[in-house]
């Protein structure tokens, strides 16, 4: 059975959730409607053995919202070179700025249910749960970075899921008050990215791996078991659209 993925708890501004919590035309009262949200979470979470707890019913219906009415903040970047052909891009290589991340390491058995306990957490933060008391607005990709055992078939346990904090947050970020999120600076990275279609289990992931390997052949200044994945759509959204990112090693980041 697959687990649940960081998709599966991104926002629920979805076709398949509006049929759940809009069967008919009458208004639905706030609070009958986040216990519906919430039922919601947790009927897909039994589904991916992941627990969706009772605090995450004021965080599900207040982001469900937001996201509804607040266009989401991309992250920053600038694209060095692309490799097209016959009008497809293969892939991009970027550079993305420095700049400060909530950050949260977990170590779940499988991949999907690292990202998934770890976003919820980051919502939480971003819904209301720092220094600020409030809503501190989406910013897409979240990204997830996972090293690969030494052979290359295995993932390692610990992955790092970062959600890169608004601009207005940049110069004053806020701090949580889970002691498990840390608000990191991070330096530039120069990342070579190829974008994949679906869902992100360990499965997917070496292939999108693999794939890209074969497309860059021999390529030299680029690290071989620390990856990144990149997600920018919710789940409602056939085909959702995601990234593998290759990290090029500092020096070669001139």
């Amino acid at each position: 059975m697959a687990l649940i993925t960081v998709e599966d708890l991104a926002e629920l501004d979805d076709e398949q959730l509006d049929d759940d919590i809009t069967d008919n035309s009458e208004p639905m009262e706030e609070e009958e409607n986040d216990d519906r949200l919430l039922a919601h979470w947790r009927s897909v979470g039994r589904q991916h053995q992941v627990s969706v707890p009772t605090e995450m019913r004021g965080p599900i219906s207040e982001m469900t919202q937001r996201n509804q009415e607040v266009e989401r903040e991309q992250v920053p970047y600038n694209v060095v070179s692309r490799r097209e052909k016959m009008g497809e891009v293969l892939f991009e290589e970027r550079v993305y700025p420095p700049g400060k991340w909530a950050c949260i390491t977990k170590s779940e058995k499988m991949y999907e249910q690292s990202i998934s306990m770890a976003f919820m957490k980051i919502m939480r933060f971003i819904c209301k749960e720092s220094s600020v008391g409030r809503y501190l607005g989406m910013t897409v990709p979240v990204v997830a970075e996972f090293q690969l055992t030494e052979t290359g078939t295995e993932f390692k346990k610990d992955v790092v899921t970062a959600y890169y904090l608004p601009a207005q947050f940049q110069n004053n970020p806020p701090q949580p008050t889970d002691n498990e999120i840390s608000i990191s600076h991070r330096d530039s990275i120069r990342v070579i990215s190829r974008v994949f279609y679906g869902t992100t289990t360990e499965e997917t992931i070496q292939r999108e791996i693999q794939l890209l390997w074969e497309l860059l052949g021999d390529a030299q200044g680029v690290q071989r078991h620390t990856y990144m994945v990149a997600t920018y759509e919710n789940p409602g959204v056939p085909g959702r659209r995601n990234e593998i990112w290759f990290i090029r090693h500092a020096d070669q980041d001139a």
